[in-house]
């Protein structure tokens, strides 16, 4: 165990002061303030998600599933508590919000890697992405490392496979048919059954926060365009573009069979 280094103080420890002097708001006005602590607090607990999915991959990996259960249930917390926090964001008015707009220039959430990442490591791999960020960045490293590493979904599907599942070609009806075996016989399988209900967990609560993304933008900006040259909530709104990772677990495969 590290020794507690004599005379460290609370404000030592979290290096407050370096974190409580990264807001400077380009504007004069009241409301920019709000907006920068919310992003920078939803990078900060992006930065946590992504270390939980990197050990509950691993663990699952390794047929660890009840370790992997304590990660993955604290990234749906944190997914929850991210949730949330649009509701501080929509006291931010639409006269409020375009006051300080134009300071915003190119920048947009759409370019935030740890959002990309966690995509990524979820399963939902589109290597495009990588060619937004600039060549030696290491926000390109972190993505083309999640990109090569196996994604929360791929290590799921490793572990039915290691039970002796057969997926077949991988594709959404072969998977929710193994993991419909699963469903049925669930005291057989309980710790896959388990791990399928922790992923639908993270599942639904990535739907709720895009869900709720959509609606503080639309209360904020209407149908506006977003900054960085996004299409603001009509992207969003747009579930091809959204992707939502229902085929996590292929869990619309999984529902519609078992109301057979």
């Amino acid at each position: 165990m590290t020794a507690t280094p004599d005379g460290m103080t609370y404000a030592d420890y979290l290096q407050l002061d370096r974190l409580l002097s990264a807001q400077k708001p380009l504007s004069d006005l009241h409301d920019e303030m709000l907006f920068i602590v919310i992003h920078q607090t939803k990078e900060l607990w992006m930065k946590q998600m992504l270390h939980e999915l990197r050990l509950a991959i691993s663990l699952i990996g390794e047929d660890r599933f009840a370790e992997a259960y304590k990660s993955m249930a604290r990234i749906s917390r944190i997914q929850s508590v991210m949730t949330l926090s649009w509701d501080v964001l929509s006291t931010l008015t639409p006269v409020d919000y375009l006051k300080f707009r134009n300071v915003l220039g190119t920048s947009s959430g759409f370019q935030s890697a740890q959002f990309r990442e966690i995509e990524f490591r979820l399963g939902l791999k589109e290597p495009n992405f990588v060619n937004h960020y600039e060549e030696g960045s290491d926000e390109r490293a972190s993505l083309k490392r999640a990109l090569a590493e196996p994604s929360l979904r791929e290590a799921a599907h490793g572990a039915i496979e290691r039970a002796g599942f057969d997926l077949g070609d991988h594709s959404i009806e072969a998977i929710a048919a193994a993991w419909l075996q699963i469903y049925r016989d669930a005291d057989r399988w309980f710790d896959l059954y388990e791990l399928a209900e922790k992923l639908v967990d993270i599942d639904d609560a990535l739907a709720s926060w895009r869900h709720k993304h959509v609606l503080t933008v639309e209360r904020i900006i209407g149908n506006r365009p977003g900054t960085g040259g996004s299409a603001g909530a009509p992207y969003l709104r747009d579930p091809g573009k959204a992707r939502v990772p229902r085929a996590v677990v292929a869990k619309d495969g999984i529902v519609r069979r078992l109301g057979r």
